[in-house]
């Protein structure tokens, strides 16, 4: 199944349809921001429909010389700030130096993502979607200040040039950005720009230090949860211990009597306790009374949820994907492979727990947030506040960390911020503040899986039919955007990385049960790719096995009509030495992987060491085609970053259920990746021209299966089962 973003209405779905088919109350709403991108979506020759380049929209210029971006898209760490200051700063000729940026405001006419056709970032998509509108930014601006210096200087443009934040003449005259500005800005924005071949490029391709590193270094940047305004009350909500729970009363009277504690509100997610400061507020949380309605809560524990899952894998489910007749060629088979897989659910667990500052006025309102989905969140405060959506200001600041939480179409924790004020009357800045607690306990997550596959093979080693099974919640079925991304019940999220192989099996069946639950469930980086890919990355290195023939020749075989692929593949493999002799001796063990995801293409190989209670990773190599690499230190640090946030995921993380409650609460036993798990890491680079493709998300699919095929070079012990956890190795 793929999703055309071709055929779709952005405009008018994005300013019309979602907005008319949101419930009045803003708790209902949902709108999808993840997109699964198929090529259709974001072709790699064409890329997506042009965006204005007006460099008064996406530039300003001080008389210091800074240039300074306007940035359309938010920054959470994933490096797209440096990304597109560099596209502009490469064709407007700036000094690195002097580059900064900040966040744009909230206007989608202006600063929308043009994949989506709304403010947003998200999918991977804000590198590619970026790719051509940023350099127009900068080639205008360009041709402006070469138009200006011209006039001033009465020489024809020809003969001026643009060079590290100077114009010069050839004759010799010269000025400065921040000289000339005034006068530039106010040239006619050309209709046309002409962009600098690639052999031109000096930025482009070069390892750029980041625009936000020396802020975070020194504690001057700001985020959210640094935000204080006069007369700010903090806000933290009581959320039922199980989910789809409800408010039936709730006492406050010992809250109260909390020093700092002004109020005690009912919400639509619980009750929210308001004080003077966050302790306060998290000590009257805790001494808060409510009584819940659980007649429609989730109470089942996770292994009778998985139990629900095993009983709908035994009959026939949705049809995803029917490629050849996978049925009909089972029968001919030689060898038949069989396995089932599991995955929990995980939580995000950003480094910066959700929090919004919201001030209402009497004539609108201000946020101050991390805001992943700008257009999103300005309509929920609108519907819920009762204003007109240009009456709600938002202030974009840096987030620590996503993951996909903060991208949320339920825009759940700005639902409560304005529900909190709407409740309380407050005309005091109001600063909701999610603890580590709430988020793992009660937040959102990427759905439990259940796969079960069969392969068959013929006498000679080949695929002579897959089929594969899925049982997951789904995340786009009953939104908005169920048009676009679920076709015939099927939602593209969770089969993503399966129907769109770039393997030639040729006989390929595919099925899905949308199984339910009150427990929500949203995107994780890299979403249904996450588990997909270790579905087919392990029974590919089964079959490799089975037919003798190589984990790397094998995948070689399958990806010969795939040029790229084959060419990711080939470098990992010799990058890091796999045709080179290596010790397995003391459990010690190499494994291969590959998959593309996001038009990006990534192979990893790990190198393990066990004992009965230890997996050690000890060296992760990386091969990625990400067409041009706009800022390579970002690839490699994007890699770097999702090998550190998966490997947690890999080993140990999940949330569980006893009797709907979630188990797990905190770092302690939600625990992250430490810095002596880190294995070394080395990323190589295909030298590409094609047209960039996003890293933000596709370091994280290849990691868990490059690791469990190693331990079983290691150990002999095939895992199909996230997390591995030590027992496993018993």
């Amino acid at each position: 199944m793929r999703v055309n973003f071709a055929t779709l209405p952005f405009y008018d779905f994005s300013r019309r349809e979602f907005l008319k088919g949101a419930a009045a109350s803003a708790g209902a709403f949902v709108l999808g921001a993840y997109v699964p991108l198929s090529s259709e979506a974001l072709p790699q020759e064409g890329g997506p429909a042009p965006g204005i380049y007006d460099p008064n929209v996406f530039l300003r210029i001080g008389p210091d010389n800074s240039v300074t971006l306007i940035s359309k898209h938010f920054e959470m760490g994933q490096g797209i700030v440096n990304g597109m200051a560099t596209l502009v700063a490469e064709e407007l000729g700036a000094d690195w130096s002097a580059m900064r940026f900040e966040f744009a405001p909230n206007n989608p006419d202006l600063y929308k993502n043009l994949v989506f056709g709304v403010m947003a970032t998200g999918g991977t998509t804000s590198t590619p979607e970026s790719w051509d509108q940023m350099r127009q930014v900068g080639a205008a601006a360009r041709i402006m200040f070469v138009e200006a210096a011209a006039k001033r200087w009465n020489v024809s443009a020809s003969e001026v040039k643009v060079e590290r934040g100077v114009i010069r003449h050839s004759a010799g005259r010269h000025t400065t950005f921040g000289e000339l500005a005034a006068e530039a800005m106010k040239v006619p924005v050309p209709k046309e720009v002409v962009l600098k071949p690639a052999k031109e490029w000096k930025l482009i391709g070069a390892r750029l230090p980041r625009l936000d590193s020396e802020g975070k270094t020194t504690g001057t940047a700001m985020f959210a949860l640094d935000v204080r305004r006069p007369g700010m009350l903090t806000a933290v909500v009581k959320r039922p211990p199980r989910f789809g729970a409800k408010v039936v009363s709730f006492d406050a009277t010992k809250a109260k009597k909390i020093d700092g504690v002004v109020n005690a509100v009912q919400i639509s997610t619980g009750v929210a306790i308001l004080a003077k400061d966050a302790w306060a507020a998290m000590r009257g949380c805790q001494a808060l009374r409510v009584t819940w309605d659980e007649s429609q809560a989730e109470k089942r524990s996770t292994s009778e949820i998985w139990a629900e899952y095993r009983e709908l894998a035994k009959r026939q489910g949705l049809p995803a994907e029917g490629r050849g007749d996978a049925a009909a060629a089972m029968p001919r088979a030689a060898k038949i492979l069989e396995a089932e897989f599991s995955f929990p659910y995980l939580a995000h667990g950003p480094m910066e727990p959700l929090n919004c500052v919201l001030q209402v006025h009497g004539d609108g309102a201000e946020m101050w947030s991390g805001c992943q989905l700008q257009s999103i969140d300005q309509y929920v405060a609108a519907q819920i506040l009762g204003f007109k959506q240009e009456q709600i200001k938002i202030h974009t600041l840096l987030g620590g960390g996503s993951f996909g939480r903060r991208g949320n179409p339920l825009a759940d924790w700005i639902v409560e911020v304005c529900e909190i004020a709407k409740a309380s009357k407050s005309r005091e800045p109001i600063h909701l503040v999610w603890t580590r607690d709430d988020d793992i306990k009660g937040g959102f997550y990427r759905p439990m899986v259940l796969h079960r596959v069969k392969v068959g093979l013929d006498a000679k080693g080949a695929i002579t039919g897959w089929q594969h099974r899925l049982v997951s919640q789904p995340i786009f079925v009953g939104t908005p955007f169920e048009r676009m991304a679920v076709k015939n019940g099927v939602d593209a999220s969770t089969v993503e990385g399966i129907v769109d192989t770039p393997y030639a099996i040729a006989d390929l069946a595919v099925d899905v049960h949308n199984a339910k639950s009150p427990v929500p469930v949203l995107w994780w980086r890299s979403v249904g790719h996450s588990h997909t890919a270790y579905v087919m990355e392990t029974m590919l290195d089964e079959i490799a096995q089975a037919t003798r023939k190589g984990p790397v020749a094998l995948r070689l075989e399958l990806l010969a009509k795939q040029p790229r692929d084959a060419a990711v593949v080939r470098l990992a493999a010799e990058k890091a030495g796999w045709n080179t002799p290596f010790r397995k001796a003391g459990g010690r063990g190499r494994g291969f992987a590959y998959h593309q995801s996001f038009h990006t293409r990534i192979a990893m190989v790990a190198e393990v060491s066990t004992a009965p209670q230890t997996i050690r990773v000890e060296r992760m190599v990386a091969a990625v085609d990400c067409g041009v690499a706009i800022n390579p230190d970002n690839v490699t640090e994007q890699i770097e970053g999702a090998i550190g946030l998966a490997l947690s995921s890999v080993l140990r993380n999940q949330v569980t259920l006893k009797e709907g409650q979630v188990e797990q609460s905190n770092f302690d036993d939600y625990e992250p990746t430490r810095m002596r798990e880190m294995p070394k890491v080395e990323v190589h680079i295909v030298n590409s021209t094609q047209r960039p493709s996003g890293i933000g998300e596709p370091g994280v699919p290849p990691l868990a299966p490059a690791i469990g095929n190693a331990i079983f070079a290691a150990t002999g012990k095939r895992l199909r089962s996230l997390p591995f956890g030590l027992k496993t190795l018993a």
